[in-house]
């Protein structure tokens, strides 16, 4: 079946006339929805030395798949960037349009603060830590061993000395309940990495997750949370909110938050959350038997693209001026709950 896969892929990157035609390739044969990942999903159901098996048949061929396509992209960014000079030469001696335009908050800041302002409410502080991490705090301490196929989904990107580029600010917790003591309720904003690019999809992109550690906290209280924090950013009160049951290694039970607004027919998947796995807690050395709690992830670009009608999460980091001034915001509305959040 792998060898049926590659050959498949190769012909599609040989007639890949351009970095979009590549790039649906790259989608179809790597992507979140590609045979691949429908492999990964049986893994857990195999024995370990099978599940060993198949992982490293699986990530062999997706290698081989990759550096077929790193080629076929590398010749075609070359004959692209030769028609681009082509096309958008310009005449630098012409003097320039001058500007009094002032700067503005790109979408992505200005949607961070509403968010930060809403958890503010449910009285959540900030906490930060480091883009590259340790393995341990990065999988680890999180309950995802070293043969966990979530360490496959993250599509990590690795660096020298066993450190990776961080794949979600969950760190941040392990670090906040390793150095202080609880309860805790605080949320960590802050950028993520990971190796895949498409409409939905950035190597880099914005997270924020929250986690609130106590006695006697149920799964009662996320819901509340959840809730009322996505009608507060939305500044919608008919949203409609479902859970379903999901699965997160560092929380059980784990859930999927879908969303329904505007009278749509349509559920929206929004973010993951789940009670807090008690393996985690032992990791940071907090006793599960005394305290419990939950946690919580979202992107920001994706709560940005909803609330603000835009259809491509690479279009927030092109920097096209065109773009900007669309979707821009002024630096003097600030948003609060009690003014507003969105001018």
């Amino acid at each position: 079946m792998f060898q049926s896969i590659i050959t498949e892929a190769k012909k599609k990157i040989l007639l890949s006339n351009n970095s979009n035609e590549l790039q649906q390739v790259k989608v179809e044969f790597l992507g979140k929805q590609s045979s691949f990942n429908q492999e990964m999903k049986k893994i857990s159901n195999l024995a370990p030395e099978e599940r060993k098996l198949l992982g490293q048949q699986i990530n062999q061929v997706k290698e081989q798949i990759q550096i077929l396509i790193e080629e076929k992209q590398s010749l075609l960014e070359e004959k692209e960037q030769l028609e681009r000079f082509v096309k958008e030469k310009l005449d630098l001696t012409i003097p320039s349009i001058p500007t009094t335009r002032a700067g503005s908050i790109h979408p992505i800041t200005q949607a961070m603060e509403e968010l930060i302002q809403v958890f503010s409410k449910f009285g959540f502080v900030i906490k930060e830590g480091p883009n590259i991490e340790s393995d341990w705090y990065n999988f680890t301490a999180l309950n995802i061993d070293e043969n966990h196929p979530a360490r496959q989904m993250h599509d990590t990107f690795y660096l020298k000395g066993g450190h990776v580029l961080r794949t979600h600010t969950s760190p941040i917790q392990i670090r906040t309940m390793l150095n202080e003591k609880p309860p805790f309720r605080f949320i960590a904003p802050g950028r993520t990495y990971r190796s895949d690019s498409d409409m939905t999809h950035t190597p880099m992109f914005h997270q924020i997750e929250g986690m609130v550690i106590d006695k006697n906290i149920h799964f009662g209280h996320l819901k509340y949370v959840i809730t009322e924090f996505i009608k507060d950013f939305f500044e919608q009160t008919n949203i409609e909110v479902q859970f379903r049951p999901s699965f997160f290694p560092f929380t059980e039970p784990s859930a999927e938050v879908d969303i329904r607004m505007n009278g749509s027919d349509k559920w929206l998947e929004v973010l993951g959350c789940g009670m807090v796995h008690p393996h985690v807690l032992k990791n940071v050395n907090i006793d599960p038997d005394i305290y419990q709690g939950f946690a919580f992830g979202l992107g920001i670009e994706r709560f940005a693209m909803l609330k603000y009608g835009i259809k491509d999460l690479r279009q927030f980091f092109e920097g096209d001026l065109r773009w900007l001034k669309h979707y821009n915001f002024s630096a003097f509305d600030i948003p609060t709950l009690a003014g507003g959040l969105t001018k």
